[in-house]
């Protein structure tokens, strides 16, 4: 079956995430197996001290995240080329404890084809390129939490 027949996602949204329809999209009548990585809002963060977060704020500049979410896509079909389908959405706005803010997905044929390890490079790359802030807001104030990411040459 060619790379281009399977189905790939990626967005930004303000919208609850959707597991199930997800799920739907990049599952094949071949697909035997999906790992997916769901990220979450905690309610209590240890970065740092050990804090509360009563909400965070997402933001993004959209053109630009889905297009690196695109390339995050197309790494992860270079990399294992087995992999059917691929979904990268990550959430914005203000977002409550226990609400899910980000989530990969990889289908294949087979649990040992690779689709865990695609899954933890979709969220670990999507973490080091893809331009999404977030400020995390609690009872004794709020800050933008920085990340890791130094951009390279071309990224």
């Amino acid at each position: 079956m060619q790379t281009s027949n399977f189905p790939t996602i990626y967005s930004i949204t303000e919208s609850e995430i959707d597991l199930n329809d997800l799920l739907a999209k990049i599952t094949l009548t071949s697909t035997g197996a999906a790992a997916i990585f769901t990220g979450m809002v905690r309610g209590v963060t240890s970065r740092g001290e050990a804090h509360e977060t009563e909400y965070l704020e997402y933001e993004s500049y959209i053109p630009m995240a889905e297009a690196k979410m695109k390339q995050v896509a197309d790494e992860i079909r270079e990399k294992w080329p087995i992999v059917e389908g691929i979904a990268i959405v990550q959430r914005i706005g203000k977002l409550y404890p226990k609400t899910p803010t980000v989530l990969i997905a990889c289908t294949a044929a087979h649990r040992n084809t690779g689709v865990f390890d695609a899954a933890r490079y979709g969220i670990d790359r999507l973490k080091e390129i893809v331009p999404v802030w977030k400020k995390e807001v609690g009872p004794d104030g709020q800050e933008w939490v920085e990340g890791d990411y130094i951009p390279k040459p071309g990224e």
